[in-house]
């Protein structure tokens, strides 16, 4: 099924009797039973408004797309989403209806939100076939329920987006990275916290196998006009003067460093399950040894940890309980995402029930 206007899609939910796979890109490998519904069709930038910091676009745009016309006004998506082609090994394009759907938040996460925080508006079809629409076109529209956050991570569980409005912010003049090679896990995450408090803004905080000759690295990262870059990225290296510290600041060079970070570059063609681990920062690196991954990649300051390990490894018995959530990214043989205590599980059942009935859509996915 690939919808073509908002009224198609109804059409096919409403009369739709059994479960319902929905796909934006098809970038992220989630293949469910059911009907195929292909958001593809319903695609376009309807509103762009580069003086108000406001895009609206239907589901199925390429992100690409958006992104491109973002880059004409010197704008973009701060939220910086991730792009899962390479490390899932899947084609097709990724739509911003699937970034909502997903959450996708990159590193920059850690200093300016999450994609949930930038949404300004939905519209969407829940699981009966009504068109539903909250939000609107500026900050601070929300009135009743905020269903533009409930929406922004549902994945398609709860209803197929058919638009949605983003707050978009300028890019910054340039960027630098502040390169630490040869740390530990847990030295890497003190430095990481360190850079994180000091009032020099740093936008990106990470560690991984990323340098040169297989060296670990920490990555430290500060944006905004060249002036204030430089200054700003001399003050962060004296943080750390004692170790091997060096300052990246050709731009492109340090958008390559970011790129691989967001996109979990070290796993890409390489066997193994993939996790990631959301946890407070200072336990990380002792909740990465728990798991014995075979590569780790810490984003986020250390609030956030990639995980490798060999196909069908139970991660969460690994870890045990812990303050935080483990989701399996890439790999099968255990629920993609952690289980939700008793409590919580059957609020979260009430919510698909209200929207979604006939429990057809992505049927599964979140329990």
């Amino acid at each position: 099924m690939r919808p073509e206007t908002e009224a198609e899609l109804a059409e096919m939910i409403a009369s739709a009797s059994g479960p319902i796979c929905v796909r934006g890109g098809g970038t992220r490998g989630v293949n469910l039973n059911g009907d195929v519904l292909e958001t593809g069709g319903l695609s376009g930038i309807t509103l762009y408004e580069p003086g108000s910091l406001t895009l609206v676009a239907q589901a199925g745009t390429a992100l690409a797309e958006i992104e491109a016309a973002l880059d004409a006004e010197g704008q973009r998506l701060a939220f910086e989403p991730m792009d899962h082609r390479g490390l899932m090994g899947t084609s097709g394009e990724p739509t911003i209806g699937g970034v909502v759907a997903a959450n996708v938040s990159g590193p920059r996460r850690v200093s300016v939100g999450a994609c949930r925080d930038f949404m300004l508006g939905v519209r969407y079809v829940d699981g009966t076939g009504s068109v539903v629409k909250n939000g609107g076109r500026v900050m601070k529209n929300v009135t009743g329920y905020d269903l533009v956050k409930l929406m922004s991570g549902s994945w398609g569980t709860l209803g197929v987006l058919t638009e949605v409005s983003l707050k978009v912010l300028p890019k910054p003049e340039t960027a630098a990275c502040i390169l630490i090679t040869g740390l530990s896990d847990a030295e890497a995450v003190r430095v990481m916290a360190k850079a994180l408090g000091s009032p020099f803004e740093v936008s990106g905080a990470a560690h991984g196998p990323l340098g040169p000759d297989g060296q670990p690295v920490t990555m430290l990262r500060v944006e905004g006009f060249a002036g204030s870059v430089a200054y700003r990225a001399e003050r962060v290296a004296g943080l750390f003067g004692d170790m091997d510290v060096r300052i990246e600041s050709d731009p492109e060079a340090v958008a390559g460093v970011w790129a691989r970070v967001r996109d979990g570059a070290p796993f890409h063609g390489v066997a193994g399950d993939v996790w990631r681990v959301s946890c407070t920062p200072t336990l990380s690196a002792g909740l990465a040894a728990k798991i014995q991954a075979d590569g780790v990649l810490y984003d986020w300051g250390g609030g956030l940890i990639w995980a490798r390990v060999r196909e069908g490894t139970d991660v969460r018995a690994r870890l045990g309980t812990f303050d935080g959530h483990a989701t399996l990214v890439r790999g099968n043989g255990q629920p993609k995402f952690q289980p939700e205590p008793p409590e919580i599980a059957a609020l979260s059942r009430g919510l698909r029930q209200k929207f979604d009935p006939k429990g057809i859509l992505n049927a599964g996915l979140m329990g």
